[in-house]
Parts: structure tokens; sequence; C-alpha cells
């Protein structure tokens, strides 16, 4: 890639323009045989038996709220540390947000006890999965729903097991910064096939198959143009990811000696990491200066999420949550997308490594 560097690029072929093309000329836009088909795919994919398509992953985790039985009074524990959607589609059912603190090593969800509330939304922050042992066996014991916010992991593994098949049910995001886009669309995954016809419903206005509307829903229907890309995108996810895994690897091989000043995204035993985002963390006092040169020599890294979200404004609960904190300081994100060449790796890397030296004095 010559010249800029942006912070994240779909990656669109000459496949996703064919099958957006065939949608329009088959005069069936809306939700039809496109979405049934994305559906049937990406269950398989997952290895779960429902899959239910929506207009966005904010989308999918309010829908898996309501199909969840989360409502006003019910409490659901959430990660300070990660997308506001997290919280805000807890807050949109009328639920109270408890926010826990992260694991350092992988900025997800560190739950010390599940013990009062209903839910839990552990997110695969960055494409990294959440601690889903822990989780579930604590989930268990307290019965506790367990929703997956996999918005940043579509492909990312726990133990040989795809997220979106880890818990009770899975969100999932076709952002068009995805390692997987719609442009925009969503998808929530499941075993329960109560919980996925209750999606279902909450999808169309609660609408059934006999046009009666038995429950109160919204419309969060995706259409066949939204699908059609997703389909061809979910043939390539498995490359994609291939491929954002090894320009991580060119990343954590090159910046191996800043080990003392940056601490490279963690790669453990029986995860597989998709990369979503590379994350990395560099001193707090120097970040700023980091990110302004790399920007400025047209490479897009940018910082990672700078507040907890008990401090977004929305909200503005008084919390201490201390690494939270420390990741809202310290965490820079690089870009790792398919359509970088190793080329690209190195400019990336070698650049890090100038300013960081540069900053450092």
């Amino acid at each position: 890639m010559n010249g800029r560097i942006p912070p994240a690029l779909p990656n669109i072929g000459d496949e996703e323009k064919r099958a957006v093309m065939d949608v329009l000329s088959s005069g069936q836009l809306a939700m039809g045989p496109r979405v049934k088909e994305f559906e049937k795919r990406f269950a398989e994919y997952v290895g779960v038996n429902e899959a239910v398509a929506v207009s966005s992953g904010t989308a999918a985790l309010h829908t898996a709220l309501i199909a969840a039985g989360v409502k006003k009074g019910s409490k659901v524990m959430v990660p300070a540390y990660s997308f506001f959607a997290t919280v805000s589609t807890v807050l949109t059912v009328g639920a109270e947000p408890v926010f826990v603190d992260i694991d350092p090593e992988t900025y997800c969800i560190a739950p010390g006890s599940l013990e009062g509330v209903d839910a839990v939304i552990p997110v695969h922050l960055y494409g990294q999965p959440a601690d889903m042992d822990l989780i579930n066996s604590m989930a268990a014991e307290y019965g506790v729903t367990v929703i997956e916010d996999a918005c940043q992991a579509h492909g990312a593994e726990y133990n040989g097991k795809k997220t979106g098949a880890l818990g009770d049910v899975g969100c999932f995001s076709f952002y068009a910064t995805k390692n997987m886009v719609t442009g925009e669309g969503g998808m929530l995954t499941t075993d329960d096939t109560e919980l996925a016809e209750k999606a279902r419903l909450l999808r169309a206005h609660g609408r059934n198959e006999r046009g009666q509307h038995t429950l109160v829903g919204h419309n969060f229907l995706m259409t066949d143009i939204e699908a059609a890309i997703g389909i061809e995108q979910l043939k390539k996810l498995d490359a994609m990811n291939d491929i954002r895994r090894y320009n991580a690897g060119v990343l954590d091989t090159e910046l191996a000696e800043l080990e003392n000043t940056v601490k490279l995204p963690a790669r453990i035993q029986g995860y597989k990491h998709v990369y979503h985002q590379y994350a990395l963390r560099v001193p707090r006092d120097i970040r700023d200066r980091i990110i302004s040169g790399m920007q400025r020599a047209g490479i897009g890294v940018r910082t990672g999420y700078s507040l907890p979200l008990y401090k977004q404004k929305a909200i503005g609960t008084d919390l201490d949550r201390p690494e939270t904190e420390k990741a809202c300081r310290e965490v820079i994100w690089a870009p790792v997308y398919p359509q970088l060449e190793k080329r690209d790796m190195y400019r990336i890397a070698h650049s890090l490594q100038r300013f960081i030296s540069y900053v450092k004095g």
C-alpha cells in the first residue's frame, strides 16, 4: 500500500459487487432469501443451531438482552472497558449495568463473582476471547445468562470453539471496520430455539408469520443487499483473519526489542486471537506524542478507548476500576487489516520504533 495507511479499510472484492448487483436486479432489496441463506451459513460457521440477522451489532445486543428476559430491575455485569454499545443497550432495556474491571493481559472482563446479577456480557475485545471457562462456571453457579459480545471477534476461538458458541447467545457486528463487513448489520447466534424465535419476532415489530404483533419489537431487519455482501465475506473470513494474524506476528517480531517500553498483545495457549485491532500499551506520558508522530507520517495509529464506560457523559458514575483506567491512558491501536502487505507492516513497525525512541529521548 503506497502513501497513507488508514486505520481501517473494508476488504471488498468483485464477488461482493456482483452479489449486490444480483440482488438489485432481483427486485428483492429488503429482507428475503439472501438473509435466510446468510443466517444458515453463519450458524454453520459458528457451530450453533440458530442465527438471527439484524440491522447492527447494537441491535443484536439489544435484541439478545430482551430475548433473554433482561428488563427493568435486572442487573447486567459489563466490562468497564469496551465500546459504548456494550452498556448503552443494557440501559436502553431498563436494566442496571454493573461495571467490573478487565484482565490487563487480554483487556477482557475479569469478574470476581457473578453473584447478584441476572446476565453478564463478556466482550471478546480486539478479537481476543474472554476467559469463558471461568465465566461459564460462575454463570452456572448463580443461574446467570451469558451474552457474548463478539462484535470484534468473528472467527476467534477459545479452546477450539468459536466465539458466538461459547455462551447462551452471541452477538456480532458487520460494521465497515470489522473483520467481516456488510456496511451495517449484525447477527445473534444461539442453540436456544425459543430465544431465537423470540429474537426473530423482536427484530420485526413483534409480528409473527400470521401478521399478528405478539410482542412490542423494533425494526431491526437486515436487507438482502447486506446479506449478499455478508455471504461473500464469510467465505473469505478465515483467510482474512489469517492475514491479520500474520501481520500481527510481524509487529510482534519487529517490536520485541521494545519490550521494556511497550506491551504487545497477549498470545495465550488455547486462544485464537483474530486482531480486530492490534492493541499495544505505551507509557502514558508519551502516548499522545507517538500517535501524533505516526499520524504525521501517514500511518493511522489511534488511541484505544480513552474513557471508561462509567465516565462517559451519558453515565457519569463515580467508580474506580484501576486496570481499565490504565488501559484508557496507555493503549494505542495499530493497523493490521488484510490489505496491508509485509512492507506496510515493516513501515508501521519501524515508524513506531523510531517515534517511541525519539519521544523517550
